[in-house]
């Protein structure tokens, strides 16, 4: 047995966490008996669980919408005004001097269990970081000196911007940004 199979065990108990047919305790029970499953045997209660009796056939469990997925919406939308106010956090945070680390932060904590504060955090962290870059790169001209505080003032606008759709449960994306983070 290998881990991918523990893991696709656990991409459906996270799913049916996400979809409210497992309450925490459940999805608790249920991720640690397939972390630590040493054989096949031990995985198929865990799927019978959550499926009824075992499908005939290899593979006909159904498959899982998204590995990740740990919200009720698995299309990227907030699921609560906590989620909102972390996405909006992500575009906000750099605004009080965390430029690149408060979208890292948001990312490294609640994006693992919101898709939607993991795809601002990461649109907020690849802006902060095309920032930072294009601050070096261009104070090593003179024009750039001169278009060094217009690019921040600009950015200070962005990040609010993005701050305000991520509240609104919008989709923000920052304009001439590098997408190194994914």
């Amino acid at each position: 047995m290998s881990n991918q199979d523990r893991e696709q065990v656990v991409d459906h108990v996270k799913a049916a966490y996400a979809e409210g047919r497992l309450d925490r305790f459940e999805f608790d029970d249920r991720l640690e008996r397939a972390m630590t499953a040493r054989v096949h045997g031990d995985l198929t209660p865990i799927m019978d669980e959550l499926y009824g009796a075992h499908p005939a056939g290899p593979g006909s469990y159904p498959p899982v919408m998204s590995r990740v997925a740990t919200g009720r919406h698995l299309d990227g939308r907030a699921d609560t005004g906590g989620e909102r106010v972390g996405a909006a956090a992500a575009h906000l945070l750099p605004l009080t001097g965390l430029l690149a680390i408060g979208p890292l932060i948001m990312l490294l904590t609640a994006g693992r269990t919101s898709p939607y504060v993991r795809k601002h955090a990461v649109e907020a962290l690849n802006f902060q970081l095309t920032m930072l870059g294009a601050t070096i790169l261009l104070t090593i001209t003179f024009v750039g000196v001169v278009l060094t505080p217009l690019l921040w003032i600009g950015g200070l606008v962005l990040s609010v911007v993005g701050g305000l759709a991520a509240l609104g449960e919008g989709n923000f994306r920052y304009p001439f940004t590098l997408r190194l983070v994914k």
